[in-house]
């Protein structure tokens, strides 16, 4: 928060600086004004912004002039000022060369401000040289002796062509703009040349006042010594100038600093007329002969310029290429292609701000020259190579943006593709998207496989940045097609292989749906792109996050690979890889098919229907009989079902001791004793099958008489076997029902076949009874007697609807408390009852056949 509310205060600050200082300013209208960058011109009172066009947003520099300064000025003074800065300004916007400050906007003025725009400044040469200025605006070697050679070339031009003198030549009037360029700048003191009647050049003499005042009138440190001894001056004055400046670049200071003593600066002009120099220690030793011949007293014994771009201190080989780039324009395309072929060996021997701001300025301006791109390119990439991503996305991705959109010529992709890498790690994820992302594209569409194929190994490595609609609406279709209409082999496997490394990125549905598919489509049997396509399918099952599913190993897959493996000029390695592929992908189908089947065995076993016997079948399994001895009473905390029968009230004397129980039947031995009954002996069986039945639903001992007449209200439900229509149920608890099945009590008359084989307790016991007449016409006529049977269930078992859920009937009994059933409970097929209690009730064989089915 501290950094913001910092940041806010300082453009704060800086807006009502600038509101305050161009108030009404036309050229307020037309550019932005951002913030400060610098000083410069005499006494370093211009005050430099950097801003834009407003219209076109194109960079600029604004220079500032605060009439403010001048308030303690007498009115002479600041009036006089005031024209010589308006002169100095107009002076400039007409002269135009590469080392002059380019005017872009006309001196406009105010109230309270004088202005004017400029091509993009970065300093004035005052605010680089001295020990205070920072590290990162220190000057190099390299830019020191190229911006010397660019003044000679810019003074060169103002004496010989434009005929002016400059009289002002310091550190102050030096502007290094943002391609690290020298300029000259401060035009205020100039003098045009006004030949003489005879035509010499002749440039009039302005003697120095003291009366005016110390920023008035050219600094005393710079002048000419002929100046103040013989009242002179000519072109070589500015030469003298041009020799404080050199000394003051390496040395931090002037010769002598003077002020307003005019009378001292004389005294110095004749000291340097005996040639006496002040120490030159910081002055290269290549150049200190050529520093004092320029400080020469005499004007006529200093170097000429071209002179002195000849001397060995500018033979450097960064200077020279820096100078030729200068001189670039100038040069047809063949001049210009061998020097950019050898740019290369000489970029990295610079430092990294003179190739970013002084040679790469250059080369980009070569980009509108269609023919040079590909020998400008790789220059302009090495460079970003030594960038880091801020700098690349200032100074260099804003350019290579059109590049990117041409195919012509096509060493532009070539290149292109081989520095992917390092347009990848500089350029931000949305560039790669928008403008990275298409060059791809239009690289796989070339006709070029040497292009073809360093794009398909580059696709790879940033298709983490490529999202799934382009990956494969674009990426795969685009490589799909290649790969199939491509004859060269090499683009095929690198197609595949490029496949395989994108598989991660995919999801499992579009490596079935597409590329599987796709894989089968390719007519070409050659051993390099058969392995490739074993690749994919082995990524494909290893992946777990694809997998192929059992289906398509079996539909497509296995059928696709066999004939594979028998192909001509495999050799053994790759026949066993694409085997063992074939054998792990058969198991794979195996295993997943077994286990699918035994699932599916295991569910309809356990859905399939069950048939009343079955269920009676089950209930039998899950009873838990009382043994022999107990009083049929269980507590209401068991939860079990089971029931016990007592002894049949029909019976006149109850057996001492009863025998063990007969066993309960299980499901299976109910079937075969049932299929046995149906095939075998359907008579003699069907008793047997009867008695087992029913013993399996009685015990030996009845309840204490005492018990069950103490509690008469615990016998619930009982059944009257006269035949009537009433009969009454009763609810209690425990639930106990005494159901007594409707039969007619024994008749003496009847005779019975075998008594032991039907009591299931034994000769004499209680229990039910099947008897047989032994009256031929009732043959499939048989008798039950009446047994009681007592029902025990535990608490909370509501024991009529359960019984007859779980034995398959139908309709409920709807039970009440004190209310009658509508029906007699069915257990048993229902038995003809008719008004005689004599008559006996009979089944039939089917009736019974029916009840264990």
């Amino acid at each position: 928060m501290d950094v913001i509310n910092k940041f806010y205060s300082s453009a704060v600050q800086t807006v009502s600086q600038l509101s305050g200082v161009l108030p009404g300013n036309n050229v307020t209208r037309e550019y932005e004004v951002l913030d400060q960058i610098c000083t410069a011109g005499v006494g370093l009172m211009w005050k430099v912004y950097s801003g834009h066009k407003k219209s076109t947003k194109q960079e600029v520099s604004v220079f500032v002039f605060e009439k403010k300064v001048l308030d303690r000025w007498s009115k002479d003074d600041r009036e006089t000022m005031l024209e010589t800065l308006r002169r100095g300004v107009q002076q400039l916007t007409k002269i135009r060369h590469p080392h002059v400050l380019t005017v872009q906007h006309p001196l406009e003025e105010s109230r309270d401000s004088l202005a004017f725009a400029t091509e993009p400044v970065f300093a004035s040469l005052a605010n680089v040289v001295g020990d205070s200025v920072r590290s990162d605006k220190k000057l190099y070697d390299v830019e020191i002796r190229h911006g010397l050679l660019q003044l000679f070339d810019g003074l060169q031009f103002l004496h010989n062509d434009a005929k002016i003198v400059h009289r002002n030549i310091s550190a102050e009037t030096i502007v290094i703009n943002k391609n690290r360029s020298w300029k000259l700048f401060g035009f205020d003191f100039c003098i045009a040349n006004q030949p003489a009647s005879n035509g010499t050049p002749h440039w009039p003499c302005r003697e120095y006042s003291t009366s005016l005042h110390v920023l008035a009138q050219p600094s005393l440190e710079y002048t000419a010594p002929e100046l103040a001894l013989n009242s002179v001056n000519t072109p070589d004055s500015d030469l003298f100038s041009l020799g404080v400046l050199i000394f003051t670049i390496h040395s931090g200071k002037p010769l002598k600093m003077f002020g307003s003593d005019y009378s001292s600066f004389r005294r110095y002009a004749n000291e340097l007329n005996q040639r006496k120099y002040p120490p030159m220690n910081t002055i290269p030793s290549e150049l200190t002969e050529s520093v004092k011949a320029l400080l020469h007293p005499s004007a006529n014994l200093r170097p000429k310029l071209h002179e002195l771009k000849t001397i060995t201190y500018f033979q450097d080989v960064g200077v020279k290429t820096l100078s030729y780039l200068d001189s670039l324009y100038q040069w047809d395309n063949l001049q210009k292609s061998k020097f950019y072929k050898g740019l290369p060996q000489i970029i990295p021997t610079l430092p990294h701000r003179v190739n970013l701001h002084s040679i790469l300025p250059y080369l980009i301006k070569e980009f509108v020259n269609s023919p040079m791109i590909p020998f400008v390119l790789p220059n302009v990439l090495l460079i970003a190579e030594m960038s880091s991503q801020r700098e690349y996305c200032d100074h260099i991705l804003p350019h290579l943006k059109p590049i990117f959109k041409l195919t012509d010529p096509i060493q532009i992709l070539l290149i292109f593709m081989q520095k992917m890498d390092l347009l990848l790690k500089l350029t931000p994820a949305e560039e790669v998207k928008q403008s990275v992302l298409p060059l791809l594209y239009r690289s796989l569409e070339c006709d070029m496989p040497q292009i073809q194929e360093l794009c398909l190994g580059v696709l790879p490595t940033f298709s983490t940045l490529i999202d799934y609609n382009a990956m494969k609406n674009s990426v795969i279709p685009r490589i799909k097609k290649l790969c199939l209409l491509s004859n060269n082999v090499s683009v095929k496997v690198n197609c595949l292989i490029s496949i395989g490394k994108l598989l991660e990125n995919l999801d499992k549905w579009l490596v079935l749906d597409e590329i599987l598919p796709f894989l089968q489509q390719i007519q070409s049997r050659e051993p390099a792109i058969i392995m490739a396509i074993i690749g994919i399918y082995k990524i494909a099952m290893t992946n777990t996050k694809l997998g192929i599913t059992k289906d398509v190993m079996a539909h497509k897959c296995i059928p696709f690979l066999v004939p594979l493996s028998v192909e001509n000029g495999l050799t053994i390695a790759q026949f066993n890889t694409i085997v063992a592929l074939i054998k792990e992908m058969l198991g794979r189908v195996e295993q997943e098919q077994r286990e699918k089947l035994q699932q599916l065995a295991t569910i309809q076993r356990d859905n399939k229907p069950k048939d009343a016997a079955e269920i009676l079948a089950n209930e039998m399994d899950n009873i838990t009989l009382s043994p022999a001895g107990s009083n049929g009473n269980k507590s209401d905390d068991d939860m079990f079902s089971g029931f016990s029968v007592g002894q049949s009230s029909h019976t006149a004397t109850p057996k001492p001791t009863a025998p063990a129980l007969a066993p309960v039947k299980t499901r299976e031995q109910l079937k075969i004793s049932h299929n046995t009954t149906s095939e075998a002996a359907p008579k003699t069986d069907m008793f047997s099958l009867m008695q087992s039945n029913i013993s399996s639903l009685s015990t030996v001992q009845s309840p204490p008489a005492a018990t069950a007449a103490a509690n008469p209200s615990q016998l619930a439900m009982p059944y009257s076997a006269s035949g009537g229509n009433s009969n009454n149920w009763h609810s209690a608890n425990p639930l106990v029902m005494n159901h007594q099945l409707a039969s007619p009590q024994a008749s003496s008359n009847n005779n019975f076949s075998s008594l032991d084989d039907l009591d299931p307790f034994g000769s004499g016991g209680g229990g039910s009874q099947i008897t047989k007449p032994n009256n031929a016409n009732s043959a499939n006529m048989y008798t039950l007697q009446q047994p009681t049977v007592n029902y025990i269930y535990p608490t909370g078992y509501n024991s009529m609807n359960s019984m007859q859920s779980n034995l398959g009937l139908s309709k409920p009994m709807n039970l009440g408390t004190t209310g009658t059933a509508t029906s007699a409970p069915t257990l048993m097929p229902q038995m003809t009852q008719s008004a005689d209690s004599k008559n006996l009730n009979t089944l039939s064989q089917q009736d019974i056949l029916n009840f264990l089915n």
